[in-house]
């Protein structure tokens, strides 16, 4: 089905930043997809499919917002796939992805992925397109995208559980630990010594994020971009923590900042067919996160990077519509949306039911 953007979303659009180069106003839906055109621009001709797919930290919100930075103000054709039933978005459909024949024109990928069991026919396409080398910028919870995949499935090595399947694989790490308390320790940014120059970290600053740092450790191949310190609460002027934790691989106890974990990194592997991906992989950047517009530039910087394009000096990054994106829980989605509803302004984040009250003691 192909939409013109509703005067509302179009006038948001224009009061938030006219985009340099802007795309057309239209874009094209399914069950379970979204396909922004693209346009003139350093990204014109290339496809970056974006997969949503988790089901706490809101990557159905992320992926399209991230889907029309690089569509309308970079120039790239984006598609998003979502986790869907009869094209109503479920984050918590594992199984499902819609429209995966997009995977077969991709040029880049971009994950927001959690413990998915895709069917062999959707697998085999996600391991044809990293076959080819297409580089992957990799979100939060996509360091253990898989899982529950039959042993007897060409494809069982993805899942998190066997050796660490994909993430530890070919990302670089798979899922550990909550290294900082979660939902009560929040993260900021420091850059890695000799990181500085990196082309990735153009125009990024410290990041925020609201999340919690997780327990990592890229391999010796990875180049590490940020690291993430463990603040005290979840007030973005909080002092680091201080506390000691013991680390889940050695069992051996250090100040959760003695060193501070990897929160960005980047590598460059070789997979089994012979061609190299270039990765950029966070463990921040649920939808909450990208608040932060240090970390949203990190993300498209990495698409540049990976397709060995100029990374500019200062992405332009501002949401095109206005972005409020819902707190990271799990079942706190927006229940009965399709995939067009996400190309616009989505209604008023899902608030968590607020805890009862204790009960009062029965009197004696």
């Amino acid at each position: 089905m192909t939409h013109t953007l509703t005067r509302w979303a179009a006038t948001a659009a224009l009061v938030l930043a006219a985009p340099l180069l802007l795309a057309a106003d239209t874009f094209t839906s399914g069950p379970g997809w979204l396909d922004f055109p693209g346009g003139q621009g350093p990204g014109a001709g290339k496809t970056v499919v974006l997969l949503a797919g988790d089901e706490e930290y809101r990557s159905e919100e992320s992926m399209p917002m991230l889907a029309r930075l690089l569509a309308e103000r970079h120039g790239f054709h984006t598609v998003v796939l979502f986790s869907h039933d009869d094209g109503v978005i479920n984050p918590n459909n594992g199984a499902s992805l819609g429209k995966p024949e997009a995977l077969d024109s991709a040029d880049a990928l971009v994950l927001g992925l959690r413990f998915r069991k895709w069917n062999e026919a959707t697998l085999a396409k996600f391991d044809a397109a990293v076959k080819r080398g297409v580089p992957i910028v990799a979100t939060r919870t996509s360091t253990h995208a898989f899982a529950g995949i039959p042993k007897e499935s060409a494809f069982a090595a993805f899942n998190y559980n066997n050796k660490g399947g994909f993430g530890k694989n070919v990302l670089g790490e798979t899922w550990v630990n909550h290294w900082g308390n979660h939902k009560s320790e929040a993260t900021r940014t420091a850059v890695e010594p000799g990181a500085e120059k990196s082309p990735l970290l153009n125009g990024v600053d410290l990041v925020f994020a609201d999340t919690d740092v997780y327990e990592a450790y890229p391999p010796a191949d990875a180049k590490v971009l940020l690291r993430g310190i463990v603040l005290k609460d979840m007030d973005p002027k909080s002092p680091p923590a201080d506390r000691r934790k013991k680390r889940a691989t050695d069992k051996q106890e250090q100040g959760v900042n003695e060193p501070a974990m990897a929160v960005a990194w980047t590598r460059e592997f070789k997979n089994d067919a012979g061609t190299v991906n270039r990765i950029l992989c966070t463990t921040m950047a649920s939808a909450s996160d990208l608040k932060d517009e240090s970390l949203r530039r990190l993300l498209i910087n990495g698409v540049f990077w990976g397709l060995k394009l100029d990374v500019p000096a200062k992405a332009d990054v501002t949401p095109l519509v206005e972005w409020k994106p819902s707190k990271y829980s799990f079942n706190l989605f927006h229940k009965g949306l399709k995939s067009a509803d996400f190309a616009g302004v989505l209604p008023e984040p899902v608030a968590a039911a607020p805890a009862p009250a204790p009960k009062k003691p029965a009197a004696k």
